[in-house]
């Protein structure tokens, strides 16, 4: 088969999406293993990625769910933890391609593989009790199972897709058609997923549909149902499955840690549905306040996944690999070896030290685990031998030095693999050009161009003479014009130059204080007073700064279109702001100017700003179309509300 089926088309089509770096077949014979996903380049794995998620939402799956995770998303993530698609919610496919606003923000979850990463998890959690003076053995952790359906949110008055965790689609109509809410739930209990009974599915719909995805994407979809679908309902058996309804566990961690294995099976069987793991998170709202949410998932919640399998297998060889950042890393290829479903030919080995004293090299019998996204690592070194350790850069050919337990090489400048790799990742970083993948970028480099600026000073025949096709060579300069005239927020422009320590988050944290403008001429001592930034991390951020100066300003001089980060105001200032310490929540629909930069202005002015009503919320800003619940929440708890016109005449008073 050399291309996608009708449905995976029609998914596609509806999706409003095009295929830019794979064709169909290539990534149907990704899928069937006949290209090894190591040999694809970053886009091609990213857009594979895109594909199996709208296919696999959409109930005409290109792979499996645990292939999905266990092998390409956790490709990606070996390759480049940091990459954007890591940091975004996977959308959620649905026939229509109208999005609206979600009443609130449906994050992805964080996931974890064995008890060691759940162990750091809690160790956060611990962290975040001790800071707001809660005692953490007593604290209360719930888990409950991770029900693999159709995710949506329900507020009472309609029902909506997840989409990117922003913005979905209203499927209200599934409700309309009979749909349920299971344990017999009220409407308007908020996030939830679309599930079909597992054995109604194997006794009476197997026939029908591939899998119970296929079968819930069908249940959402505007053309009429076809008949078992539409009986699942009138049973009661595929129904929406609200979060808070589900089957739970509660208790301390200790009591967690000491019955972990029990605990988990027995909520793994506690529902008919199809589920994929167990969400763990914890029950205090102060700790969950505090430690808040990264863009992709909500920091005190995390789902526990099971896929290990283990192997004893031959290393063949150890071979250096030199990274963007200068570390020499040791890569293991080893007899090939099917784990978790992939064929595993190489693993990483932590550090060289690790080479040195366990002994790894070729001949080695070493003992290889896979769980999950965690990619494949050695257990244990069952036979050592003598390992070779390398004292030239395989890049470069300039010396070797240990820094702690790795071997970096320090000729940075001049390293062909720490060049490419950083043009690599100044254009990811930005996330806003095509096409400057990493073939495209040595084919460049190979060519004696060797920086960023002397890229964006090439036209079209200096393409053409680098062998690009004339439509390439055109498209090139129109992405890197875009790369331009696009907006992007300043802090991930300085991101891009990808100082040691210094990824998006940090990066935004730092321009939260001082000023892009401002920050090459920070001292160590300034860089340490800001939250979060340890000595070790003020000293990398210094010598960073002073390192790519001369690169920032050039780049920097060719008009980048920054969105410049809200400086925060002094602490001694704060008292003055006539919003400060104020929790406010806008809903509806502005007629005034976009919400966000509401937010982002009432932020300006010392308020909170919240998702949801809690007894907490100050006042509730309403728009147009505003949802029952929240009106009702705001009467039932007291919260102030006004509207967009009284909000906007209230601090323009003050």
């Amino acid at each position: 088969m050399n291309q996608f089926s009708w449905e995976q088309k029609s998914i596609l089509v509806e999706a409003d999406y095009n295929l830019k770096h794979l064709t169909e077949k290539q990534a149907i014979e990704i899928a069937e293993e006949k290209i090894d996903i190591q040999t694809v380049g970053d886009d091609g794995l990213v857009e594979f990625l895109i594909l199996a998620n709208l296919f696999y939402r959409g109930g005409a799956q290109l792979v499996t769910d645990a292939r999905y995770d266990f092998v390409f998303l956790a490709e990606l993530r070996r390759r480049n933890p940091a990459h954007p698609f890591l940091q975004e919610v996977e959308p959620e496919p649905v026939q229509t391609r109208k999005t609206v606003q979600l009443p609130v923000r449906m994050f992805s979850t964080e996931k974890a593989y064995d008890f060691a990463a759940l162990q750091r998890w809690a160790n956060r959690i611990e962290k975040a009790a001790v800071e707001n003076g809660l005692a953490f053995d007593t604290q209360i952790f719930k888990a409950t199972p991770k029900l693999d359906g159709f995710a949506a949110y329900d507020d009472g008055k309609r029902l909506y897709t997840r989409g990117d965790g922003r913005r979905g689609t209203d499927i209200t109509r599934v409700f309309e058609r009979g749909l349920r809410v299971a344990v017999e739930g009220e409407r308007g209990m908020g996030a939830g997923e679309i599930v079909v009974s597992r054995s109604y599915f194997l006794e009476n719909l197997a026939e029908y549909f591939d899998n119970s995805r296929n079968f819930q994407a069908s249940l959402i979809k505007e053309k009429e149902l076809e008949q078992p679908a539409a009986e699942a309902i009138r049973q009661g058996e595929a129904v929406f499955f609200p979060f808070s309804l589900l089957p739970s566990w509660h208790g301390v961690w200790q009591e967690l840690a000491d019955g972990f294995d029990k605990i988990i099976d027995g909520l793994w069987d506690r529902v008919d549905y199809d589920i994929d793991g167990v969400v763990l998170e914890i029950v205090d709202n102060k700790i969950k306040s505090s430690m808040g949410a990264t863009r992709h998932h909500h920091r005190w919640q995390i789902a526990y996944k099971k896929n290990t399998e283990t192997a004893e297998v031959e290393v063949l060889g150890v071979i250096p690999q030199t990274s963007r950042s200068g570390r020499v890393n040791p890569v293991a290829e080893i007899e090939p070896t099917k784990l978790s479903g992939a064929l595993i030919k190489r693993v990483s080995v932590h550090h060289y030290n690790m080479v040195r004293e366990k002994g790894v090299g070729a001949g080695a019998i070493i003992r290889l685990s896979r769980s999950g996204e965690v990619i494949p690592k050695i257990e244990e070194v069952l036979v050592p031998v003598q390992p070779q350790i390398p004292a030239k850069c395989p890049s470069c050919g300039s010396d070797l030095i240990w820094d702690n337990d790795f071997l970096r090489c320090i000729n940075n400048m001049n390293c062909p693999a720490q060049i490419t790799h950083s043009i690599g990742h100044f254009f990811k970083t930005l996330g806003n050009i095509d096409g400057f993948g990493p073939a495209t970028i040595n084919r460049i480099y190979r060519h004696d161009i060797s920086t960023i600026p002397e890229i964006y000073a090439l036209m079209e025949k200096d393409y053409v003479d680098m062998n690009f096709g004339p439509k390439q060579a055109e498209n090139m300069v129109i992405e890197l014009r875009r790369s331009r005239n696009e907006q992007i927020e300043d802090w991930r422009f300085l991101a891009a130059f990808g100082v040691y320590r210094m990824g998006l988050g940090n990066c935004e944290k730092l321009l939260s204080i001082h000023p892009l403008e401002e920050v090459f001429e920070l001292t160590k001592e300034e860089v340490m007073a800001i939250k979060g930034f340890k000595e070790k991390t003020a000293d990398a951020v210094v010598d960073g700064m002073r390192a790519i100066s001369s690169l920032f300003d050039t780049l920097y001089g060719l008009g980048f279109n920054l969105s410049k980060t809200p400086v925060a105001v002094p602490q001694e200032e704060m008292k003055k702001l006539p919003l400060q310490g104020k929790r406010i929540v806008f809903s509806g629909t502005m007629q005034q100017g976009r919400r966000d930069d509401m937010k982002k202005q009432a932020k300006m002015l010392g308020a909170k700003i919240g998702s949801s009503i809690t007894r907490k919320t100050d006042m509730l800003v309403t728009g147009m179309k505003v949802g029952a619940v929240k009106l009702k929440k705001a009467d039932d708890f007291g919260v102030k509300v006004v509207s967009e016109l009284e909000y906007l005449k209230l601090i323009a008073s003050k």
